[in-house]
């Protein structure tokens, strides 16, 4: 008799969270997350900010970004395709990876965190350049053979081309 409440009780829940409103799951790098590494990481921007002579935005998680254009007034959420053009670099300058002028289409939801935090500060036309600490990038698990060393920093410059 307890197992059939149990079951209608989970049964009822799950109906309950159900809603109109779509559910995205993201994507979590597995990233073993050390303050240490994250202070040298924000020294690292910091540095980097200060020897370009640019000036960005900072949020709670540390990830600073720059608009160079807002673009329009509708931004993409975690559930949009994101057709961008972007290139993304080490604060040295080496380039890691870069779509054409044609840009990319990605869904925001499946990419690292410091691109789903970033990207929607931009609308349609919007550019600017994320500068995101490692524990919103790859932290210390980057892509094989993508030439980015652990825990390091990752820089994009980019535009939003459409949503």
């Amino acid at each position: 008799m307890n197992l059939r409440y149990i079951l209608i009780f989970i049964c009822f829940g799950c109906l309950v969270s159900c809603g109109d409103d779509p559910v995205c799951p993201t994507y979590v790098s597995p990233i073993n997350f050390n303050l240490n590494v994250e202070a040298s990481n924000i020294a690292t921007i910091e540095q980097y900010l200060f020897d370009n002579n640019l000036e960005a935005q900072r949020t709670d998680d540390n990830l600073f970004y720059i608009i160079n254009e807002e673009g329009g007034e509708q931004k993409p959420g975690l559930c949009n395709e994101v057709l961008a053009v972007y290139r993304g670099y080490l604060p040295n300058g080496n380039v890691f990876d870069m779509s054409d002028e044609l840009g990319v289409v990605f869904p925001l939801n499946n990419v690292i965190k410091g691109w789903q935090e970033g990207i929607p500060f931009y609308g349609v036309g919007g550019s600017g350049v994320l500068l995101i600490p490692s524990k919103l990038g790859y932290g210390s698990n980057p892509p094989a053979g993508s030439g980015i060393p652990e825990n390091s920093v990752l820089i994009f410059d980019i535009e939003v081309l459409a949503f």
